[in-house]
């Protein structure tokens, strides 16, 4: 383990999670925090149940991945449940001793002197690993960066539980070693509140400071691998297909504008069954609406799939797409709202409530709508959809807005601020 007491300039950073890999907000992140840190001089090693980072720098153990059988068994056993069997705390122990064990020799193969927990320490999909987590900081003092992206009580799913006692404890834990980072407004405030735990507001961002890369011959056949049709506008879901996503609403927009469209969902169900995406294609299919769920085409890198279909990237899309549509009812911050403003993609957003308290201010210009879909709604998407200058003229506002506020170089300072306050200056 590295001397705590003789630290070098350029630290040696463990970031921790349940995976990385896929396009799941917590990895993307993680990857952009992973850019800015290499950029300052530091190197990043990645503990996890899952990941796609480079061989040499990972260090895998299959517990610590939510999805693992073992794992699972305790999630299912601990929420929807008031009284916990002694045995399922044994189990809880037993995993949490071994991750203990797989976390100490991973920092000390990588001489960690810092680290980072992408969302290990906020939401108990695994909940041996943040009482396991919680335990190496308690014992070796380590200055960590517990990088929260949802906490549990914003779930209603881990609001009956039998495990209040490992929630208090780990999720998250208030240690002084601890500096906790939120990426929104309403979770500092929520965190300060429940736990008296201060925190540091950094939002998600994107490489605004260089432009997108312009589209290749690779991208020239993507709307008609995606089924649609050259008359058609193409609305682009870039979500996975769960029920806080309010896909419906766009399906809604899509049988209401009385021109010819589709929408495109980018994503597959993921971990939340698929009820929800059996319900949607129904309700399109009620109303006649074009919908085509895409996610066996849409990967991290490009191919080519066994039958021979062509692979694309979510950023390979985003250029395509007429406008995005976003009508989540609860986002922990909104990716694709980002993502959306950096490839210059109209959008039409519902007004979940950290869009009204971190971005609606900042001046973004959007087709918004509060919770239904109404005549005005109907209207401005159709107007933006058919007035090409007006598109470009929003285009162009909101990518100077996000430059400005959720640029790699805002996080750029926010990184360094936080190294400061563990290491003091350098």
């Amino acid at each position: 383990m590295a001397n705590m007491s003789n630290r070098q300039e350029f630290q040696r950073i463990g970031i921790i999670s349940t995976r990385f890999c896929g396009t799941d907000g917590v990895s993307l992140e993680t990857e952009k925090w992973a850019t800015v840190l290499s950029r300052l001089g530091h190197t990043c090693f990645y503990f996890a149940g899952a990941s796609d980072r480079p061989d040499d720098r990972n260090f895998i153990v299959p517990e610590a991945l939510f999805k693992h059988p073992e794992i699972d068994q305790i999630y299912v056993a601990c929420f929807d449940n008031h009284i916990r069997a002694p045995e399922i705390t044994r189990k809880i122990h037993l995993v949490k001793d071994y991750l203990k064990e797989k976390l100490y020799e991973f920092i000390r193969r990588f001489d960690i002197s810092l680290l980072v927990v992408e969302n290990a320490l906020a939401i108990p999909l695994n909940i041996p690993l943040g009482l396991a987590l919680t335990e190496v900081i308690i014992e070796t003092r380590m200055p960590t960066i517990a990088h929260h992206h949802d906490f549990f009580w914003e779930r209603k799913r881990f609001l009956v539980n039998c495990v209040w006692d490992y929630l208090n404890m780990s999720f998250p834990p208030h240690l002084p070693p601890v500096h906790h980072v939120v990426i929104n407004s309403s979770a500092a405030n929520q965190l300060a509140l429940r736990t008296g735990i201060s925190s540091t507001l950094i939002p998600n961002v994107m490489n605004f400071d260089q432009p997108p890369q312009k589209q290749d011959n690779y991208t020239q056949d993507i709307r008609q691998s995606l089924g649609v049709l050259p008359h058609e506008k193409l609305l682009l879901q870039p979500t996975r297909v769960v029920p806080r996503k309010g896909i419906e609403h766009a399906i809604e927009i899509v049988s209401r504008l009385d021109i010819p469209a589709r929408l495109v969902i980018s994503h597959a169900s993921g971990d939340e069954g698929y009820d929800y995406e059996k319900h949607l294609r129904n309700y399109a299919e009620m109303l006649s609406v074009p919908v085509n769920f895409v996610s066996d085409i849409i990967r991290e890198q490009r191919g080519t799939l066994e039958n021979g279909l062509k692979v694309y990237t979510l950023w390979d899309l985003y250029p395509h797409a007429d406008m995005v549509t976003y009508p989540s009812d609860i986002e922990g911050f909104g990716n694709a709202f980002l993502e959306a403003i950096y490839y210059s993609r109209p959008i039409v957003v519902n007004s979940y409530s950290i869009f009204d308290i971190d971005l609606r201010p900042k001046g973004f210009q959007v087709v918004a709508f509060d919770g239904y879909i109404t005549t005005q709604t109907i209207e401005k998407t159709r107007k933006v959809l058919s007035d090409q200058n007006l598109m470009e003229q929003m285009a162009v506002k909101n990518y100077e807005i996000g430059r400005r506020f959720y640029s790699y170089s805002v996080l750029e300072r926010e990184l360094q601020t936080l190294l400061t306050e563990c290491f003091g200056e350098l």
